[in-house]
């Protein structure tokens, strides 16, 4: 970074299914607990970022950064960002590109959806807004459907077994038990993982990230100083459709977006301590480790059969438990990390999130320097 730009707050609500709260409401409480964090106060806030995905479609409603504007006492400029899943973390990049360009010192960063007022399929049909309308959707495939696709052929060539990735969501349910802030609460055996139902073959239920409702904001100053900086922040975009792949196997703009960091940073991978990365399906957990070079082509689920990693991966219960409103998993993110930072005192932690099945990928490092 070419500006020592820091986290000076954060606040969000639980991810959940909040059938009596609405856009507004969501961003009201995460922005009220992201301000009172920090050593500010609103009116100290030059500029606002809202991170959004669904909101004409699934709530009738355009036009966030105004409304998210209007929450603080001098309505300041705002605008809003998507990027399909990562639409949070795209908010994020671009803030810190205001704050590096001088035209802001603190900036108000806040991931809002509201996923639970529609029916199940119609929330599948609006979340493939973030594939490609003519070569995917026009064919009838669903997310579950496009990475149950990515699961089959990563099973084909590397001889990952079913009982293999039940791991993956059975790790990360028990990660979220600790979490105040998780949808799911409840410890999973990798045995019901493989017995829940039928998806999208070799995905089950349980593989899969839940519809949820919630937000998550965060301050950004390049005025202000903290323990948690902003050592790198990178993106990368690849093509939407799978068909316009070379291969399944991995998401070539993460292993991108990730060389890029650790070289902004002026860091290795075996430098992270904290990883919270995008498991959206279980298989995604997988793959992201070997794309983010913490593992070899083939070896990410190795992760998962050890008991203690380091890093540590999705300490937060990731999206597949903490939850997915989606433009606010990229926020979400960001805050974990910098809460795990904290608690145990090491230095680097990274955020990896992604929209679509990997076609645009930011990768954040955060450094703790108490």
């Amino acid at each position: 970074m070419r500006e020592q730009i820091s986290l000076i707050g954060s606040g969000q609500t639980r991810f959940s299914e909040w059938w009596g709260k609405g856009i507004r409401d969501l961003m009201d409480e995460a922005v009220t607990s992201a301000i009172d964090s920090s050593p500010i106060t609103a009116l100290d806030i030059d500029f606002v970022i809202v991170a959004n995905m669904l909101g004409e479609r699934v709530n009738d409603q355009a036009h966030l950064g105004a409304i998210a504007s209007s929450l603080l006492p001098h309505r300041p400029p705002a605008l809003r960002t998507e990027a399909a899943c990562a639409s949070g973390s795209i908010a994020i990049h671009t803030a810190l590109s205001l704050l590096e360009s001088g035209r802001a010192e603190n900036v108000l960063v806040i991931g809002v959806e509201k996923m639970t007022d529609v029916s199940t399929s119609e929330i599948a049909a609006a979340l493939m807004g973030a594939a490609d309308a003519e070569r995917d959707a026009a064919c009838g495939m669903t997310f579950p459907g496009l990475f149950g696709l990515v699961a089959r052929r990563y099973m084909h060539d590397y001889g990952l077994t079913r009982a293999q990735l039940s791991l993956v969501s059975a790790r990360h349910h028990r990660n979220a038990v600790s979490n105040p802030f998780a949808q799911f609460k409840s410890a999973i055996d990798p045995e019901s993982v493989t017995e829940s139902s039928l998806v999208a073959d070799p995905l089950r239920l349980l593989d899969c990230s839940p519809v949820s409702d919630g937000a998550a904001a965060c301050i950004l100053s390049s005025k202000h100083a903290s323990p948690i900086r902003f050592a790198a922040s990178q993106v990368s975009t690849d093509s939407v459709s799978l068909t316009e792949r070379p291969f399944l196997t991995s998401f070539p703009a993460t292993k991108d977006a990730a060389e890029r960091a650790y070289e902004e940073a002026g860091i290795r991978p075996t430098d992270i301590a904290h990883i919270e990365l995008h498991d959206c399906f279980s298989i995604a957990a997988v793959i992201n480790l070997e794309d983010l070079g913490f593992a070899d082509p083939g070896r990410g689920i190795t992760f998962y059969e050890e008991q203690e990693t380091t890093p540590t991966v999705n300490a937060s219960g990731g999206l597949k438990a903490c939850g997915h409103p989606v433009a606010a998993t990229g926020i979400k993110q960001i805050l974990d990390v910098s809460k795990q930072l904290q608690v145990s005192g090491q230095r680097y932690g990274l955020a990896h999130n992604f929209g679509g099945v990997g076609a645009t990928c930011c990768v954040h490092i955060l450094e703790h320097t108490p």
